[in-house]
């Protein structure tokens, strides 16, 4: 497949996950085509970095579900932070290990998982729609974290071949395998395609992430993280990050093609 017609599938409404974490190994290339689509009104569950600042500032977002919207060296991202702080967007702001409980209960397709995180924080008062269940065991609150299912499901790895299989070579696997569980579809793209049999040339089996049962389509990608990092292939462009920060929007978009 290519970029853009992994966009043409999405359409307004959806509620579409983004893999990767904060300004690290984030899907651009899968991004970049989607501001390109006439697609309004998303739901965007995120890790956040410069994925949700872009299709904020293209108005493409209703709501964002995130415990971070960051770009690591710049702590705000701030094309989010003018979306929130304009109104122009909901923001369900989570705890990050509740978010990740969110994920886990999506992919195990349960409605949702018990956990301590969050109790006694203000994430509760900022999230009214959240409930607490009592442990039939022990008697204690716990927070249920609803399920983070979306009905589509974007992520960038290292590797992969044709049928889908996904490999990441970095230091952190990230969420990515829950983001594909979660989807009711999961686009993988990728720096480089390779034949299955070379899949363990470059990494051991616990680096195949994700299996090509919860993939729909792959896109051969390089440098389609950019200027987000993709370790080892490269590194995250600090200056194509300080200019995307500091250009006005339209601007930089112009410029981008």
């Amino acid at each position: 497949m290519t970029a853009a017609e992994v966009a043409a599938r999405i359409e307004s409404g959806m509620t579409v996950g983004v893999g990767g974490w904060g300004s690290r190994r984030k899907p651009m290339a899968l991004i970049r085509a989607l501001l390109d689509t006439p697609v309004t009104d998303l739901t965007i569950i995120s890790y956040g970095g410069a994925d949700v600042g872009m299709l904020c500032a293209a108005g493409k977002v209703r709501k964002v579900v995130a415990p971070f919207v960051t770009l690591d060296t710049i702590p705000l991202e701030p094309h989010f932070r003018a979306a929130r702080q304009g109104g122009a967007i909901e923001f369900a702001e989570y705890d990050e290990g509740m978010f990740m409980f969110g994920l886990l209960a999506a992919a195990h397709r349960l409605p949702f998982l018990p956990t301590r995180a969050g109790l006694g924080s203000d994430v509760m008062r900022v999230n009214p729609g959240l409930r607490t269940v009592r442990s039939p065991y022990t008697e204690e609150d716990l927070v249920a974290v609803p399920a983070l299912t979306m009905d589509v499901a974007l992520v960038h790895l290292n590797r992969a071949d044709r049928r889908g299989n996904a490999q990441y070579l970095g230091p952190d696997p990230y969420f990515d395998d829950l983001y594909a569980k979660a989807a009711t579809s999961c686009y993988v793209s990728c720096e480089r395609l390779v034949d299955s049999a070379d899949l363990l040339k470059e990494g051991p089996v616990q680096s195949l992430l994700i299996s090509r049962t919860f993939v729909t389509g792959v896109v051969e990608a390089p440098g389609g993280a950019g200027f987000t990092s993709c370790e080892p292939d490269y590194g995250r462009d600090e200056a194509e990050q300080r200019r995307y920060a500091t250009t006005p929007w339209r601007e930089y978009h112009d410029e981008q093609g």
